[in-house]
């Protein structure tokens, strides 16, 4: 539900911006309004699952997303809208840390690391359906609801959850219950909005100087955090700060995040490069989503039946497919520049998507092993954070990377030359995300608890 609901909104950005007259901004926040409250509420969402029960936090989640999936289909203008997809991004924040967290509890060994490796293909799956969705439900235009179904058919799929979820989910909590550490809680909110925010409307307002300000006052209140939870530790804080100790959790983290920001910059900025710069339907940009969701799904598979026996070399090896795919798509947006068609790029394509498929689950298997169980909500909602920030931040920078040189012109030649920016960004990041995952175990029993 979480990366279907990332994944469908991207082609049908173009439609949503001509029927509600949204501008780039606007457009911007449809994405960093779901993202940033997912963000905000990760780590509170996995303890209040250790704390209060994994599948009861996994149902309230599905419930308040499900009543924002309806209000996302029945807004009026972009303003309820992007309420109603904060909304949503609540119902995640409650949802998602339980699902790692249950799986690391309920299984050891490789039995784990196959259901890490499902994991990351069920996400590809989802990555697959939502630009088909997206593109198919916007172009049908049923009823003449143009892009609204993308949400509307959130609405079945959240009653399944809820209904399934009651039967079939064992519950489960951390031995040493306690209360939530609210301070924390408070803290850690202020700090995420205050470096967000800055960096999401800073190029709206031409950077003005009280950006800088809150950019460097959410840095002072992230150090107030981060020393309470220090002073909290052994008192049921928010944050197992003792979880850093080993490289294993924080280098697998930060690589999540730097994961999170570069798909938060190219997928956003890819569907108005395919639309806009190649001047595809969002029919035809969701085929091009397809082909590197295919991809995406190959790699996941792979990663799946590999059951964590090749450790960091197999998401290592991902990454380095992905940067020579993306190499090679750049050199090919530059030589064919307009005449580029969705046979043409279908190589590089499901190449980036095949690498990318590569790292989920198994990064994901790796940076939890060591974790005890009694902080696997706690540690979940924090990878998961390092995910939803990062792409909150990877929306965010499209404003410096892809609109500083488009400033939302339509003009093809202009949206073309931005994204070929963009690709040397994301290029980037991906050989900083390649370096982070040295901190993973380099042989494969060296993951086991």
């Amino acid at each position: 539900m979480d990366i279907l609901d990332q994944s469908v909104v991207l082609t049908a950005l173009p439609a949503i911006q001509e029927t509600t007259g949204a501008g780039p901004d606007t457009l911007q926040w449809l994405t960093t309004g779901y993202s940033l409250p997912v963000a905000i509420g990760l780590i509170t969402g996995g303890r209040l699952g250790d704390l209060y029960g994994r599948r009861r936090l996994l149902l309230m989640g599905a419930v308040v997303f499900t009543t924002a999936s309806l209000l996302c289909g029945l807004a009026a203008g972009p303003g309820v809208l992007i309420g109603a997809r904060a909304l949503q991004g609540i119902g995640v924040a409650l949802m998602i840390p339980q699902i790692l967290a249950s799986l690391h509890v309920t299984l050891e060994g490789k039995n784990r690391s196959r259901a890490f490796g499902l994991y990351g293909a069920v996400l590809s799956i989802a990555n697959v359906l939502g630009p088909v969705m997206g593109g198919l439900l916007t172009e049908a235009d049923f009823f003449g609801l143009s892009w609204r179904p993308i949400f509307l058919i959130n609405v079945p799929v959240g009653l399944a959850v809820i209904l399934l979820g009651r039967r079939f989910i064992p519950e489960s909590t951390a031995k040493k219950a306690d209360r939530l550490d609210l301070t924390g809680v408070l803290l850690s909110v202020l700090a995420i909005i205050m470096i967000v925010f800055p960096l999401s409307e800073g190029h709206v307002h031409h950077w003005p100087l009280w950006c800088f300000a809150l950019l460097a006052s959410g840095g002072l209140v992230l150090g107030a955090f981060v020393r309470q939870q220090q002073r909290k530790q052994g008192n049921a804080p928010l944050l197992p700060l003792p979880l850093f100790r080993g490289r294993q959790f924080s280098g697998g983290t930060a690589a999540q995040f730097v994961h999170g920001l570069l798909c938060g910059l190219f997928f956003m900025t890819w569907t108005l490069y395919l639309q806009r710069g190649l001047g595809m339907s969002p029919v035809e940009a969701a085929i091009a989503f397809v082909l590197l969701s295919v991809g995406e799904l190959a790699g996941a598979t792979i990663a799946a039946k590999s059951a964590g026996r090749f450790a960091r070399r197999l998401p290592q090896t991902g990454t380095l497919i992905t940067i020579a795919a993306m190499g090679g798509y750049g050199l090919q947006i530059a030589a064919d520049q307009a005449s580029l068609t969705l046979l043409g790029m279908a190589a590089p394509v499901v190449l980036i998507g095949f690498g990318l498929g590569m790292v989920s689950g198994p990064l994901a298997d790796m940076t939890l092993a060591r974790v005890p169980h009694e902080d696997a909500g706690a540690a979940s909602g924090l990878f998961n954070t390092a995910m939803h920030l990062g792409i909150a931040l990877g929306t965010a920078l499209t404003a410096l990377a892809f609109f500083a040189t488009t400033n939302g012109s339509p003009d093809v030649a202009l949206n073309r030359d931005a994204f070929r920016t963009v690709l040397w960004w994301v290029t980037s990041l991906l050989a900083l995300m390649w370096a982070l995952m040295f901190c993973l175990p380099k042989q494969a029993g060296d993951q086991a608890d």
